[in-house]
This record gives C-alpha cells, structure tokens and sequence, in this order.
C-alpha cells in the first residue's frame, strides 16, 4: 500500500473510481525477486505420527504437499486474480515436522527475474501445501489447524531486501 498526497492509503489494484485493476508494469526494469514464506499444520501428536511413520492412509503426506506446493507456485495467477503470471525460475518447497509443537512447518521460496515480486506464488505454495497436508490426513483427525501464514523474506524491485522475521 502506498500514499497518496495527504497521507490517505493508495491501494495499487485498485483504479481512481474504486475498480480492481492488474497494475501496469511495463514500464518497470526486469530484476531478480525472490519471496519466502512460511505456515505450520497443527495437529495431535497421534496424527503426526502417522505423517512421521509414512502411516497415513493417502500415501506420504510430505511429498504429496510439497508437490502441490509446487504446482499451486506455477499457477498462483490462475487462482489470484489480479495477479501477473511470471516466468518462475525456481521453486522450493520444504516441509518439516516439529514433534515439540505437534506441527509440521512449511517453508516455501520463489524465484523469477520479471517486473514484479513473487511474494504471492511463495504464499500460494505454502498455502495450498498446507490445504494437502490437511486434506490427508482430516480421515484422521477433523480439527487441524492451518496458521501462521505469512512472508517472511523478499528482494528484488525497488524496496530491495525486506526481512520480517
């Protein structure tokens, strides 16, 4: 969000008469942009173990999520719309489990050399990981918990670097 002249928030998707808009970025120089983001899956313990012992009745939850995690990067402009579709040159998605917080943490990191930042295909990811590891194991457990979603990192552009954690 920006401001405009007299302090009032300008929001860039947004046209003079109050329309969404897909922001022109044609005029912008092409840069090296890189976004990680973050979430956690909180579960029982039971239910994580079940992710920890390759037990879970889908298949292996892990693999499965980050896959997906993968995929929903490549297509964040299909599901967000006013977002860019961008040229991604590299993706990674990880998940770990965390037995001291009954979660499995997800981290996912974006890469592209375009006009604009992939700060949202690096939330997709973990967003739609997160959704997976859910959807495999809600046979198992009904109250999973999907929080913590946020970036945490991003360069490139005009800001430069930006570290929120």
């Amino acid at each position: 969000m920006q401001s405009k002249p007299g302090g009032r928030p300008h929001l860039s998707h947004v046209d003079r008469s109050g329309r969404p808009r897909m922001v022109d970025v044609s005029a912008k120089a092409d840069s090296a942009r890189e976004a990680t983001a973050k979430g956690s899956v909180y579960m029982k313990a039971e239910t994580l173990a079940l992710v920890t012992s390759g037990r879970a009745a889908k298949g292996d939850v892990l693999t499965t999520a980050q896959v997906a995690g993968i995929m929903a990067a490549k297509r964040t402009h299909e599901l967000i719309p006013l977002c860019h579709p961008l040229p991604l040159t590299h993706i990674d998605v990880s998940l770990e489990p965390d037995d001291g917080r009954n979660a499995v943490d997800i981290s996912a990191t974006v890469r592209t050399t375009a006009k604009t930042g992939v700060e949202m295909e690096a939330l997709t990811a973990v967003s739609v990981a997160a959704l997976t590891v859910y959807d495999m194991l809600k046979a198992a457990q009904r109250d999973i918990r999907i929080g913590d979603i946020r970036l945490v990192r991003k360069t490139g552009g005009k800001s430069g670097e930006i570290a929120l954690e």
